[in-house]
């Protein structure tokens, strides 16, 4: 696997751990909480930057993030079958968000209230979910998929 994207991975790590995500949660966060918005993380990320000539970077950092999840969840102890079958449960969800949020600079607060909370059915309170993932959306459509590659970005 090429290392160069481990900083791209690590930054949606980062995002992924602000615990003010986590404030509208009514239980405790779970691994499955911290992918779901890892994953609607790079989603954004993917999204912001999808055009023809990221194409191929954009597989390779993709091939590389699942990579990186299916060692994260060999580290927890899933055994070959799980990790297969857990993995294509990531994959579809992933590609589920991907699709959702295609569209997303063009939707109403209302339609993008639905989607967020569709895949973070357990969070309380969507609205601040809602206004996190628009910055955070903002701020990617303000850099260049380069800046990401070359340097480590802040959360």
């Amino acid at each position: 696997m090429n290392e160069k994207y481990l900083n791209i991975y690590n930054n949606l790590i980062n995002y992924t751990r602000n615990k003010d995500l986590y404030k509208c949660l009514e239980r405790e966060d779970n691994f499955s909480d911290r992918l779901t918005l890892f994953l609607l993380h790079f989603s954004f990320f993917l999204k912001n930057f999808k055009n023809e000539e990221n194409q191929k970077v954009l597989q390779d950092i993709y091939d590389f993030n699942f990579r990186q999840l299916e060692l994260s969840i060999r580290e927890i102890g899933y055994g070959d079958q799980s990790i297969n079958k857990k993995m294509k449960d990531y994959i579809n969800l992933f590609h589920s968000m991907v699709s959702e949020i295609h569209f997303w600079d063009n939707l109403t607060k209302s339609e993008k209230t639905k989607k967020i909370s569709f895949f973070l059915s357990d969070f309380g309170n969507i609205d601040d979910l809602l206004d996190y993932f628009e910055d955070f959306n903002l701020n990617l459509s303000k850099k260049t998929l380069n800046s990401y590659l070359k340097s480590v970005s802040n959360p």
